[in-house]
């Protein structure tokens, strides 16, 4: 039960009408009443449809989608610090300083400044850091101590002799398995030595007992029965390093995730497969081997493609830091889409602002600016890149640097609908905007003026090349800027009639004041459904725009003086290439596939590249630069460090086992495989060529090896294979 629907997010869209397939129900009304019948002990839910239906429906469940309020702290934090509330309690930011109080030296992130989803906190949360790291720069690193591990013990030709830690976790695990069944049981393993289970595996007191009884017990090979390795793999790694074992003769079996947390009402059958899960564990860290990560020294440059506001922010965040920028503009000038906007919803004045970035990035000299260039290569990982650019004239150079941060914006969607081009009273948001400040700042274009006064109805036409076949995305800020133009026209000529043909107002946030002030102010929102979009024709040079009202039920036409289309937000068209350069994914709609939507928003699954602002997906100017610095947070987590471990679970290849078929290249996800061809015997060879620092040791490449060519360190197909045979065991139950 809805009004408007705000599916605004990345993905969201998708998300919602995946949702219907399933079989969700969506009725948009008005709820009234909700009362529960005492017979049967239902909740009755009354509402009005769009129609004027009024209808009940019955239910077992009812489930109400709460507001976010402040929290009763921000009161405190006003009267004690200082920090400046806005009028609903939130911190109150400014517009182009997103993460800043009106304290120096305070920031903020999160719902606390405005209500907002999980993945505009996260990217919130990295761009306070960032400042955070901008003063702390000069005396980064001087709080720092190198951790000191034992000598490593050479446990080459030694008998296996295997420790097994099972793990109560509280009662998750304990509650379901019976662990000392599964102690017992342990013990009878081949190989096995020790054997002891813990409440809390994981606890300080705990690891420091696994490390006296590595020396105590002569361990040189370890397994945890717990929970995720996800989590807690790194953990144990380190506390056997820290006994003197290699980090890597150590396996874990995820008895909680993978069982009892899945078998909880299954106890006995739960037992039993915890026996088979750690029998496998057992099996696999009997055949590892010691492994070492090798470390390679980091360039402390960085690539920023885009100089718009996000690609400007994050550039002068990095550099506050310390470190040197290469900003790379396609453009001849920097500014972006940011030099098309000229005027907030909430007063911000945007191209006061760009001027004044502008300065800054000129005036910076850790910034290297290079403007109408392009990027024709990029070779080499994170840490260490070296990439090509070649200017309009043809000449190229070559830069290095350990990161990139991806900021080459989006476009506005060319609608090729609603007679756009054919008429010159037909426009989109971005061209009213500009006649908009004409009109205000040179008040003697009489042009201007009078394209504005002698308009009796200015029409609004909603979701133009967004959320339909071709475009299936929110743009996002689409329904602010028609609010925004909407109550600008209102101010220059209050008698003129204005009219927003919408789907659905996404208005989110503190937003949702410049909706009710339009309303307010006279400006008519007349819904429209999907299947039954506006019309605009054409007759005796008047445009006249049909659509059926649902309310009315009825159709209603408008002769519209001025029609205005919220053209979507739409990819920039060189990204298929700059992905091909950069080997990083687009999504479905061809903006840049983050690693993790909702955790790592501002990262690629490529390590050492970064995205912001527009290429990410449809934002506002406020969010773009919340994310640029964001992205910088993340980018200086490499910069910071002199050099950096490489996995050690990477690819190897068996070169007497490759014959160069490059069956393993194309599959593999990171491209960290090359087909290289070499002398051997007096005949050429051709191999394959792992680049360890891009692989991440996925396995891809040794699935698709017809020849058993290769394989990924840790995960030797006798490794695998014992594990398997382990898993068919039969024991008693």
């Amino acid at each position: 039960y809805f009004m408007d629907l705000r599916a605004f997010g990345k993905g969201f869209d998708a998300y919602y009408e995946r949702a219907k397939e399933l079989g969700v129900k969506y009725i948009r009304c008005r709820p009234s009443s909700v009362e529960e019948i005492t017979e049967t002990k239902n909740l009755k839910i009354s509402y009005v449809t769009d129609e004027g239906k009024r209808l009940t429906d019955q239910y077992d469940l009812l489930v109400l989608s709460v507001g976010i309020q402040p929290p009763e702290l921000a009161r405190k934090l006003n009267s004690n610090f200082g920090i400046k509330l806005n009028e609903y309690g939130f911190c109150w930011v400014d517009p182009f300083k997103p993460v800043e109080s009106n304290r120096e030296g305070i920031f903020v992130c999160g719902p606390f400044t405005e209500p907002k989803d999980i993945p505009e906190t996260v990217m919130q949360a990295g761009g306070a850091a960032s400042k955070v790291l901008s003063l702390l720069s000069d005396v980064r690193g001087t709080l720092i101590k190198t951790k000191e591990y034992p000598a490593e013990k050479d446990v080459t030709g030694q008998a296996p002799r295997i420790g097994v830690f099972i793990c109560h976790c509280g009662t998750n695990i304990a509650g379901v398995v019976n662990i000392a069944e599964v102690v017992k049981y342990t013990k009878t393993l081949p190989d096995v030595v020790y054997v002891e289970n813990n409440l809390y595996t994981c606890s300080n007191d705990t690891q420091e007992k696994i490390k006296n009884l590595i020396e105590s017990h002569n361990l040189n090979r370890v397994v945890v029965a717990s929970c995720t390795p996800r989590t807690h793999e790194p953990l144990f790694r380190n506390t056997i390093r820290e006994a003197g074992l290699n980090p890597y003769l150590f396996e874990m079996a995820n008895i909680r995730d993978q069982c009892s947390w899945v078998h909880m009402d299954k106890p006995e059958k739960a037992t039993h497969k915890a026996k088979d899960l750690i029998r496998m564990a057992v099996a696999k860290v009997r055949l590892l081997e010691p492994l070492q990560r090798r470390k390679v020294r980091v360039n402390n440059n960085a690539l920023i493609i885009g100089g718009g506001v996000s690609g400007m922010s994050a550039a002068l965040e990095i550099a506050e830091q310390g470190y040197d920028v290469y900003l790379v503009e396609k453009e001849k000038q920097l500014g972006g889409n940011l030099k098309r906007i000229l005027f907030l919803l909430n007063g911000g004045k945007p191209q006061e602002y760009l001027h004044s970035l502008i300065n800054r990035i000129k005036g910076n000299n850790r910034i290297h600016l290079y403007t109408d260039t392009k990027i024709s290569n990029i070779e080499g990982s994170f840490g260490n890149f070296k990439t090509t650019i070649e200017t309009d004239n043809g000449k190229s150079s070559e830069i290095e640097h350990g990161v990139i941060i991806v900021a080459t914006g989006a476009t506005e969607y060319k609608p090729a609908e609603y007679l756009y081009g054919e008429d010159e009273k037909v426009m989109t948001q971005l061209q009213l905007e500009e006649l908009l400040e004409e009109n205000v700042n040179q008040p003697d274009n009489q042009s201007a003026s009078n394209q504005l006064i002698n308009c009796r109805n200015v029409v609004m036409i909603q979701c133009v090349g967004s959320r339909d076949e071709k475009h299936p995305y929110c743009s996002r800020v689409c329904c602010s800027e028609a609010v925004k133009n909407a109550l600008k026209i209102k101010e220059i000529s209050p008698k003129t009639n204005v009219f927003i043909l919408y789907r659905d107002i996404r208005t989110y946030g503190f937003k949702e004041r410049y909706y009710t002030k339009a309303r307010q102010m006279g400006v008519i929102f007349i819904r429209y459904d999907e299947e039954k979009k506006p019309e605009v024709l054409k007759q005796d040079n008047a445009l006249k725009v049909s659509l059926v009202d649902p309310i009315l039920n009825r159709l209603v036409t408008i002769d519209a003086d001025l029609l205005v289309l919220s053209a979507g937000t739409i990819p920039h068209p060189e990204n298929k290439d700059l992905a091909q350069i950069l080997k990083v994914p687009l999504d479905q709609d061809n903006f840049f596939l983050e690693a993790h939507i909702k955790l790592r928003p501002v990262d690629f699954a490529t390590e050492g590249v970064f995205l912001c602002g527009l290429a990410h997906s449809a934002k506002s100017v406020e969010e773009s630069i919340t994310q640029a610095c964001g992205a910088a947070a993340r980018a200086s987590t490499i910069l910071a460090k002199e050099t950096i471990d490489l996995e050690a679970n990477i690819s190897c290849v068996l070169d007497e086992n490759c014959d160069g078929c490059a069956y393993c290249i194309d599959p593999c996800p990171y491209k960290a495989l090359t087909l290289i061809e070499y002398m051997k015997d007096g005949a050429i060879k051709k191999t394959v060529e792992v680049n360890e620092s891009l692989c991440k040791g996925c396995g891809t490449c040794m699935a698709t090896c017809p020849k058993k060519g290769i394989f990924v360190k840790g995960f030797k197909l006798e490794q695998i294979a014992v594990q398997i045979e382990a898993a068919l065991q039969q024991v008693e139950v």
